[in-house]
């Protein structure tokens, strides 16, 4: 099983991304070590998790969350 998750990062902006253990990735992101957008944006919180079959299917959802609006993207988020 993946995840496709959303995160808050500080001053407020997303990060989207997929792991397959959200919570380690939160860690790895919240040291640096994640997405090179997380070391100048560290993230806050994860606000947003979704399962995905395969890692195929996280990419493709991963990319169609990638290329909404912020507006659209809470959305999401608030159910």
């Amino acid at each position: 099983m993946w995840f496709v998750y959303i995160l808050l990062c500080r001053g407020g902006s997303l990060y989207t991304g997929i792991a397959k253990d959200p919570a380690k990735r939160f860690r790895e992101h919240a040291i640096g070590r994640g997405g090179a957008y997380t070391r100048s944006h560290p993230p806050d919180r994860i606000v947003y998790q979704e399962t995905r079959p395969t890692r195929a299917d996280a990419l493709r959802r991963e990319a169609t969350i990638k290329r909404l609006t912020k507006k659209k993207k809470l959305r999401i988020i608030s159910g």
